[in-house]
């Protein structure tokens, strides 16, 4: 069976569910979470997208993120896609929500309704290589630095939640 997204209202309510190339396709706004995992340290769990991604290969992202499954909690959601792409598992925190949509050149386009955590690991992922090529630990300054800086080696939706959610996601590491 296809994946399908939840589609959303400007209000986050539920208005119908539709498989997620298509939901894309149509720029649709439906349901997204975005998980920004640190260590004691304070710095923050980048992934770095497999080179055989349908879209934004090899690119910088954010821990994971992904959508909600029909029935399925924010915090299961992201525990869940947690577990599946880096291979463990946290408490997270929902800090905030915000809409956001980001066309990519391939035609498909990001219309998101963001759901965005925050969790805590002090260990080495185990990653998925179908979805991973590889991770890194930076402190947020200098992810904030790097995306200035270097805006290629990052994904179109991760420069805009970043943007939204530097401050935010301050005030809780």
């Amino acid at each position: 069976m296809k994946e399908q997204v939840i589609l959303v209202d400007q209000q986050d309510n539920p208005i119908g569910l539709m498989e997620k190339i298509e939901a894309h396709e149509k720029a649709l706004l439906h349901r997204a979470f975005s998980v920004f995992v640190f260590n004691d340290k304070n710095e923050l769990m980048l992934q770095q997208r497999a080179a055989e991604k349908y879209h934004s290969p090899l690119l910088w992202t954010n821990t994971c993120c992904s959508h909600q499954r029909d029935g399925e909690s924010n915090i299961e959601a992201g525990k869940r896609r947690l577990q599946e792409e880096m291979g463990f598992s946290c408490e997270l925190e929902e800090v905030f929500s915000f809409i956001y949509k980001a066309p990519f050149d391939n035609g498909l386009t990001e219309h998101e309704y963001d759901h965005v955590m925050i969790g805590r690991f002090n260990d080495e992922p185990i990653v998925n290589p179908e979805e991973v090529a590889s991770y890194k630990w930076m402190p947020l300054v200098e992810v904030k630095n790097d995306i200035e800086n270097h805006p290629e080696r990052y994904t179109a939706w991760f420069k805009i939640i970043f943007k939204e959610s530097y401050d935010k996601i301050s005030k809780y590491i």
